[in-house]
């Protein structure tokens, strides 16, 4: 599948309030509302249909189901009864609890909650069966409208409802998601920490329950504190395992939410807690801590108080620490950052952001085993000055993002594996060559390759610059990606995206007196031209053929009539179509150039170079490009094994050449109309 060159420069975080409406029609919330309002009708969204295409892209739904509005199932419906709060959140048929985990986690955060869940709506006077929702996407928020017809069946929401059955917000929030991905299909199967970052434009972290650090308490106490969205799971050995209840109540393969944390005197010593949530809203832990297990009657009353422990299978139990870091293997965090909040709490970082694109042929060069491409992919510049308060060496967290691969689900797309490595720079302001890697080793990378949506980890680095290389694990793989790179101090990032410039030799002066072989051209000349000593593109053509036929090392495939066309349209200075003898005595310097740069890069002679390679080659015939050409000259130029033959790269070459002249005209006539004007 296609994918679009990223502009990978620098960008500061999204605004907090900078919502991008992304309806078809181009109309805002208010602007939809206002018109259905104004014409006496309930809004209908053609962006996400009520249809089987909204609900399922490889698959018929199970049962025939029924879109109905809120109205139409419930006589008094609300938007939120009695405040949005984890317990409005138990999941339907749809393998999306990952995203009702985010959700739970979401409520326990006002602000956060009203970012995404707008709340000045409402089943009023000025219902118009429209609503709007925003999510964060790749650093901008964006505005949902959906209408709220919801798929049903015997007259009970299908996908997520409240336990209250006139509660309809996160039902609503749901389908909007839903209609983020393309499908409520392509919302099955995730991680938590996915969606939380879409709630919040956060970074997220992963902690391997079995190997968290000795104050791993501490750290989820601050993260909640902060009011950060925290998941967890149980992993699975094999898809039999998926969603398989333990002896104690827990279902593996699951995602859970935890939404507090707290130490409680007991028996005369201090017990450290922890609070999780099942977003089925049922099906609870049931060993010590559970719900009316012993341990609650052995404290105080104003203890008990303190924690609310719940009688009712709501989905939420208390468990021992202990017992929580020897059940559960895998906890993620997702910290707010700067555009996610528009309070100045403490813990904020420094960020930038980077979009960019692995295409084949020219930047998917996979991860640093495959050597011979792995220098072509984006590279990042990180410059690291401030050191930490009283430290001396510099924290920052990289967190690589691959972007729409679940609304690309229907397409066939998959989360890609991705990860990163970081080389100390060596100064040079260039896109690294293939000999740097060959012979420096990386001063850290990810913890590993991973096919997640996003991978982050945190560094501390001494001050320098630094080079990050994001990367697919395979090379060929396509996709876009953002970088972003979160530090407590000032960090400057540039991307090595090299600038477009020519450094082309001074065209050679021929001999008055001719070279054996220039004899032997005068000779074919003559004998296709005639007198005038003039060739056409099809004698151009011959001649080249014959020569290159008899030159041993080279096995080159015929040039073609297009070459020869493009060759004259460079080298005929006196605008007839044709080439002279000695117009062509200049351009077979040029020539034989181009041919050792060609055999230079032709590493098994086969006579076809690998795309990668092209990058190299250019830049030793004068030419430095950025990303962006290099990929149209690829997508151009190479076939579909990512090679390019002799023929295809001499008609590069002489297009950047011609290209080069006209810029170089335009450039001396600017100059002019300057100078021009410095007289005047």
């Amino acid at each position: 599948m296609p994918y679009l060159y990223q502009d990978s420069k620098a960008r500061l975080p999204a605004l907090p309030r900078a919502a991008r409406a992304i309806h078809s029609s181009g109309k805002t919330y208010k602007e939809l509302k206002e018109e259905c309002l104004h014409r006496g009708v309930l809004f209908e969204d053609p962006d996400f249909p009520a249809c089987n295409s909204s609900l399922f892209f490889s698959e018929k739904p199970p049962v025939p189901f029924v879109w109905k509005r809120p109205t139409d199932i419930v006589k008094d419906p609300k938007f939120i009864l009695g405040g949005a709060t984890r317990t409005d959140i138990c999941q339907g048929d749809l393998g999306d609890c990952w995203l009702l985990a985010a959700i739970a986690c979401l409520t326990l955060n006002e602000k956060t909650l009203a970012r995404v869940v707008p709340l000045d709506q409402n089943f009023g006077p000025d219902y118009a069966g429209i609503f709007h929702f925003q999510f964060w996407q790749h650093n901008e928020w964006l505005d949902v409208v959906i209408d709220d017809r919801l798929p049903t069946f015997k007259g009970r929401l299908v996908f997520l409802h409240s336990a209250e059955h006139n509660e309809f917000w996160s039902a609503l929030l749901e389908k909007a998601y839903a209609k983020l991905n393309g499908s409520y299909e392509a919302l099955k199967g995730g991680s938590t920490i996915e969606a939380m970052e879409d709630f919040t434009g956060g970074v997220g972290e992963m902690y391997e329950v079995k190997k968290a650090p000795e104050n791993f308490y501490e750290i989820l106490e601050k993260a909640l504190q902060r009011c950060s969205m925290v998941g967890c799971s149980i992993d699975i050995s094999s898809a039999a395992e998926s969603e398989a209840k333990t002896p104690f109540g827990l279902i593996k393969g699951h995602a859970y939410s935890v939404t507090g944390i707290n130490e409680v005197s007991y028996r005369g010593r201090q017990v450290q807690l922890i609070r999780i949530r099942n977003p089925w809203g049922q099906v609870e832990w049931n060993g010590p801590w559970s719900d009316n297990s012993p341990e609650w009657r052995s404290i105080s009353p104003s203890e008990q108080r303190r924690l609310s422990p719940a009688a009712l299978n709501d989905g939420e139990f208390w468990m021992k620490f202990e017992d929580f870091k020897l059940h559960f293997d895998k906890v993620e965090i997702c910290n707010l950052t700067p555009d996610a909040l528009e309070d100045s709490a403490a813990h904020k970082w420094e960020v930038t952001i980077h979009q960019g694109s692995w295409v084949r042929g020219s930047t998917a060069g996979g991860c640093r085993n495959f050597l011979e491409t792995f220098w072509t992919n984006p590279q990042i510049r990180l410059h690291l000055t401030e050191r930490d308060d009283g430290q001396n060496d510099c924290t920052f967290i990289a967190a690589l993002m691959q972007k729409d691969r679940r609304k690309l689900k229907k397409l066939g797309a998959e989360m890609l594996t991705i990860g990163y490595s970081i080389y100390e720079s060596p100064g040079k302001d260039e896109h690294l060559g293939k000999e740097f890697f060959r012979y420096h080793p990386s001063k850290a990378r990810s913890k590993t390759y991973i096919n997640l949506r996003e991978v982050s980890n945190r560094f501390k680095l001494p001050p320098g610059d630094y080079v990050l290389i994001p990367t697919t694990f395979e090379p060929h793989q396509e996709a876009d990606f953002c970088l972003r790179i979160f530090s407590e101090k000032k960090a400057i990032t540039e991307d090595l995206d090299e600038n477009v410039a020519i450094d082309l030799p001074e065209p050679p002066n021929p001999s008055p007196q001719e070279t054996e072989e220039e004899k032997q051209f005068r000779a074919l000349f003559e004998q296709v031209s005639g007198k005038d000593m003039e060739i056409s593109a099809e004698e151009l053509e011959y001649v080249l053929n014959a020569v290159l036929k008899k030159t041993k090392n080279i096995k080159f495939k015929n040039l073609s009539l297009i070459s020869c066309r493009n060759i004259i349209s460079l080298m005929d200075t006196t605008g007839n179509g044709k080439l002279e003898f000695s117009e062509f005595r200049v351009f077979w310097e040029k020539m034989k150039k181009w041919i050792n740069i060609f055999l230079q890069f032709d590493f098994d002679k086969s006579g076809s170079m690998s795309s990668y390679e092209l990058r190299s080659a250019l830049k030793a015939a004068g030419y430095q490009l950025s990303n962006y050409l290099l990929q149209l000259v690829v997508l151009r130029y190479s076939d579909e094994k990512f090679q390019i033959e002799f023929d295809d790269f001499l008609n590069c070459i002489i297009r950047l050449e011609n290209a080069s002249r006209v810029f170089q005209a335009l450039s001396m006539k600017n100059k002019e109309v300057i100078n021009l004007n410095i007289s005047e």
